[in-house]
């Protein structure tokens, strides 16, 4: 099988607020989908981001999204500057550099470094 495009759901306990912390923390604009109401969509262009309501899932659900970029620790460096919370920068060598930012409602959001 071969995937031919990843949408990644996060659940979020207020729709609106979750739509405002991804549009500051990603340097993102308006929704590019509005599917129904309740349901935000972003195209990230290798995936998109898919913020849906849902409470009673929020930050517990299990939710595992690892984002690739060229240089984790410029990426991590921006969303402490914004005043965001980062784990520090954990680098194994030969392999990746790998930190978390957490959301409003506590789903974590990976963002890794491949250095092979």
């Amino acid at each position: 099988m071969k995937a031919e495009a990843v949408t990644v759901g996060v659940p979020v306990r207020d729709l609106d607020l979750a739509i405002a912390w991804y549009q500051s923390a990603f340097e993102l604009g308006e929704p590019d989908q509005i599917p129904m109401d309740g349901l935000a969509e972003f195209d990230l262009g290798a995936l998109w981001l898919q913020l849906a309501l849902s409470p009673e899932l929020a930050g517990s659900y299990g939710l595992s999204l690892n984002i690739g970029v060229k240089d984790a620790s410029a990426e991590q460096q921006k969303f402490a500057e914004r005043g965001l919370t980062v784990t520090a920068l954990q680098r194994f060598e030969g392999a990746v550099e790998f930190f978390e930012v957490t959301d409003r409602d506590g789903n974590k959001i990976g963002f890794v470094t491949e250095l092979s």
